[in-house]
């Protein structure tokens, strides 16, 4: 393979973001595979690097719906010696966005692949957020069904690193609600919106305060959460005992194991299981959860 795969970071807002080796290889690419051809464009337009520049150069659609196809016939271009660049909408390709699939395909065939670093939301949210820095998780965007996603929250109680999320402004209530459910409302965090652009603000304060803030009112722009990491201890959970406390307070077993998937993020039917035997073994009416 004597072509090269340039995975490409390109700016999550400010144009000035982008560096001088970024905008260089753009100009150089034989090929430039973006997630969006249009704004793809735009970006091309300000390196100069579109008509005279270079007139054989071909820009390619790369999404999530056709990069296991694009990566094959970009790993044929890398065969004919060609550059190819991959750029995403915004920020770093193959960090919630495509680009992995391509990388992947490029190491498989031998292929060349050189990163050039750019902006990055989840950094610059985490950095700004005033949080411990020296020990870090990213997570991506959790599920969008408020089951799997408590789940997900259960399982990192016992995570002592910062923790990054992305979320889509209208979700940023419930997850934020979920989040102080699981860690609790003490738990210090911080909303990143609009990251290098004009309105870029960091909102710092506790998971509590900022559910309440975000309950019926979504904040505008693109977000990142930066959440403060627990102690190991965090996840230590009796969970036998804490059912049979839930049960004692009057809830039925199907209320309590829900109370309980949000902090240990175990199977809700396991979960489920165990509180209606403890409900029969102490004689608790169950008789509405069957």
């Amino acid at each position: 393979m004597s072509g090269t795969l340039f995975v490409v970071g390109t700016p999550i807002g400010n144009l000035e973001d982008l560096s001088l080796r970024a905008a260089r290889i753009l100009r150089e690419a034989d090929v430039v595979a973006a997630e969006d051809t249009r704004s793809a464009k735009t970006l091309l337009a300000h390196v100069d690097a579109l008509g005279p520049t270079n007139p054989a150069r071909r820009i390619v659609s790369l999404f999530e719906g056709n990069e296991a196809e694009r990566s094959v016939a970009l790993v044929q271009a890398l065969s004919e010696g060609k550059k190819v660049a991959v750029i995403s909408e915004a920020g770093m390709p193959g960090v919630s966005d495509p680009g992995a699939r391509a990388v992947a395909a490029a190491v498989t065939s031998g292929a060349k692949v050189e990163v050039i670093p750019g902006p990055s939301a989840s950094l610059a949210a985490l950095v700004g957020s005033g949080l411990p820095s020296d020990r870090f998780t990213f997570l991506g965007f959790p599920p969008r069904e408020q089951g799997a996603r408590q789940a997900l929250f259960g399982t990192l109680r016992g995570e002592i690193g910062t923790m990054i999320f992305y979320e889509a402004p209208d979700r940023v209530g419930a997850t934020l609600a979920d989040l102080a459910a699981a860690f609790g409302d003490d738990r210090r965090a911080s909303l990143g919106r609009e990251l290098t652009k004009l309105y870029e603000e960091h909102v710092r304060g506790s998971l509590g305060e900022l559910s309440k803030k975000y309950a019926d009112v979504s904040p505008r722009g693109e977000c990142t959460l930066v959440v403060e990491g627990g102690r190991a201890t965090d996840a230590e959970i009796d969970v036998e005992a804490e059912l049979e406390k839930l049960l004692a307070q009057g809830l039925g077993p199907k209320d309590a194991a829900q109370r309980l998937v949000v902090v240990t993020g175990k199977p809700r039917r396991q979960l489920y299981q165990l509180a209606l035997s403890l409900a029969r073994a102490h004689n608790v009416d169950a008789s509405d959860d069957e």
